[in-house]
């Protein structure tokens, strides 16, 4: 079961082994993430991922949305365009953050960074 993509869809665990960088639990065990938040518009090669932090000052919130995207990006085709989003009304700054994750030169740079880079890569560790 998952998200159609084209002729493949987006496998139901595909973010289920990703680890949240605070606790021993994954996102989705901590309902950070949801497969029913990730949007697909085939049509227009654009995906649109919304998570939840745990709580409204979550001080990790950018480096779980690093994590989601890296994770969609490494995962599917690259003709698509993926957003990574904070469910509205969630934190308390999610416009700042929102705009962080979605700039590429942003990310680019964040992941430049080779502390940066080893959290991301031991929340994915064990991820499909």
């Amino acid at each position: 079961v998952g998200v159609r993509v084209g002729g493949g869809h987006i496998p139901s665990d595909l973010l289920r082994g990703i680890k949240d960088p605070e606790h021993p639990n994954t996102l989705e065990e901590l309902r950070v993430v949801q497969h029913d938040l990730i949007h697909v518009d085939d049509a227009h090669c654009r995906i649109v991922m919304t998570f939840t932090p745990t709580i409204p000052h979550c001080s990790l919130a950018t480096l779980i949305g690093l994590c989601i995207r890296v994770k969609l990006l490494r995962s599917l085709p690259q003709r698509f365009k993926v957003d990574v989003t904070i469910t509205p009304g969630t934190h308390s700054s999610e416009d700042t953050i929102n705009k962080q994750l979605n700039d590429k030169e942003r990310v680019a740079a964040a992941l430049e960074n080779a502390n940066l880079l080893g959290m991301v890569h031991e929340c994915l560790r064990g991820a499909v």
